[in-house]
């Protein structure tokens, strides 16, 4: 029997995760059950479904429980799980947390990742977490997001309880003590953003030393603003629009060509320089005929021999030595490797991947470039992978096929960041650009074509070599084959 005079609180259901469509993305069903995602003029096939199914899936466009069909043993269940699926993997999902039945959203989650799915691991009472350094809360629009360049998701906070909450955990905290406290953001919340590593779980084993307790030793290389910038100014682990798409056109004038001139008496350097054509040494005259090939032809490819001569030229260890630190005196010795080109540190901190679809005597397929035995590696890759890379760089080119190689310049950080602070990634892009000029002037050398790249997709290359984003990562592209003829200088 319970005591008398007091009363049995009413159970309050917890906040539930719904998916939904994202607000650009409308459903068409046909009298035949197929059914569309449609955007922007365009329209994607998700296949055919039940009269059942298709009635349901409406409920898309409000917001659908996961729990309402989600291992379901109904055949409708099992086909909206399908649909549901297909359409997070193609980006057209968003997915809400609220309580069921109330109208308001208390966070909003927008998948950054195409294999993005709602995980809610079970938190133990006596569990300690706090806030990733990587984290952070910002201001978009009229909106507050919370994000990391580690999550697979970012999190849109509607509730302002729940952003004051969350920013409190920049302490470590107990799960028990943070259910007793005004504003508990929900065990819901706080498990998905453990899932994304927005929020981990702290190892005793660790201690205090909150760098080294995110679950990746690689992590301790890098600085926040570091990682931030790989991950947002790379394609694969954002849902931001990417590209040349003139975001400022009929807002902001474009700036001139050529920039407007400082006061002055300017000193004329003309009379002091003779013809092109009488002085040009052989690296002037490689200068002056660089250009970027975005036509191959492949009639004609690349061949095997030609593609050894270039990597030996532009990228092939040259020497190996080993050198102590100056104010070391423990004896640590560190390793370096000299190449063609100069890098910062001598780190030599950029790998060769090479995506090849047409070089005669070499069969399609994945490789890594060993610099030191100067020999290409196969990587086992599936055909819509190696497709993927492909046809991500014919658009990115702008040109009318693929190209016949694809080099992918990826970074191994650590080489970089173990001795640089605030300025490591910056320096690998700089090594990029000296790198990208080497295999420009050889390729003008050698009368190959050559175009430089300016997007990467790092999850696509972190799947098909199994490598975390944040330890080795692609950080530029280059097309290399055999130009047509016919193609002007640009």
């Amino acid at each position: 029997m319970r005591a008398p005079g007091k009363k049995r609180g009413r159970k309050v259901a917890p906040p539930g995760i719904s998916a939904r469509l994202n607000g650009h993305v409308t459903l068409d069903a046909q009298a035949d059950g197929s059914i569309a995602a449609c955007f922007d003029g365009y329209s994607v096939g998700l296949g055919k479904f039940s009269a059942g199914a298709v009635g349901r899936a409406q409920n898309l466009r409000t917001g659908l429980p996961l729990d309402s069909f989600v291992a379901g043993s109904r055949n409708v269940d099992q086909e909206i799980d399908l649909l549901v699926r297909r359409l997070a993997r193609s980006g057209f999902l968003e997915y809400r947390l609220g309580l069921p039945g109330d109208g308001k959203d208390q966070a909003v989650i927008e998948p950054q990742v195409p294999d993005y799915w709602p995980r809610t691991p079970k938190l133990g009472e006596a569990e300690t977490i706090v806030l990733s350094r990587f984290a952070y809360l910002r201001r978009r629009g009229n909106e507050m997001v919370l994000e990391s360049p580690r999550a697979g998701a970012l999190f849109r906070i509607c509730d302002p309880k729940i952003a004051t909450a969350i920013a409190a955990l920049a302490i470590p905290q107990k799960i028990s003590r943070l259910r007793r406290q005004d504003g508990f953001p929900g065990a819901e919340l706080l498990a998905l953003l453990v899932d994304c590593d927005i929020l981990f779980k702290i190892d005793a084993a660790n201690g205090d030393s909150l760098r080294q307790a995110e679950g990746d030793d690689n992590l301790v290389l890098w600085d926040f603003h570091d990682l931030l910038l790989h991950a947002r100014s790379t394609e694969g682990r954002q849902a931001n629009p990417l590209g040349g798409l003139y975001p400022h056109a009929g807002v902001i004038s474009p700036l001139p060509a050529v920039r407007q001139r400082w006061p002055g008496k300017p000193i004329d350097l003309h009379e002091l320089s003779a013809a092109p054509s009488q002085t040009d040494s052989p690296v002037a005259k490689l200068l002056r005929e660089r250009h970027s090939t975005r036509d191959f032809d492949d009639q004609q490819p690349i061949t095997l021999a030609e593609l050894s001569r270039f990597l030996d030229s532009t990228a092939r260890i040259q020497s190996r030595w080993k050198s102590g630190l100056d104010f070391d005196d423990d004896g640590s010795d560190i390793e370096y490797a000299a190449r063609p080109y100069p890098s910062g540190g001598s780190a030599y901190e950029l790998e060769l991947y090479l995506t090849v679809a047409n070089c005669e005597g070499l069969a399609r397929g994945f490789y890594h470039y060993d610099a030191d035995r100067h020999a290409l590696v196969p990587i086992a890759a599936r055909a819509h992978e190696l497709e993927a890379m492909l046809t991500a760089a014919e658009f990115a080119m702008d040109a009318p096929a693929p190209p016949q190689i694809l080099i992918t310049i990826a970074a191994r950080f650590g080489r970089v960041s173990w001795k640089y602070s605030s300025i490591a990634y910056a320096l690998i892009l700089k090594d990029v650009g000296v790198l990208i000029q080497t295999f420009y002037m050889m390729a003008t050398d050698m009368g190959l074509g050559g175009c430089a790249i300016g997007s990467t997709n790092i999850n696509l290359f972190a799947r098909i070599t199994g490598i975390e984003f944040h330890v080795e990562g692609p950080v530029g592209q280059f097309a290399i084959g055999r130009g047509r003829k016919s193609e002007a200088s640009g």
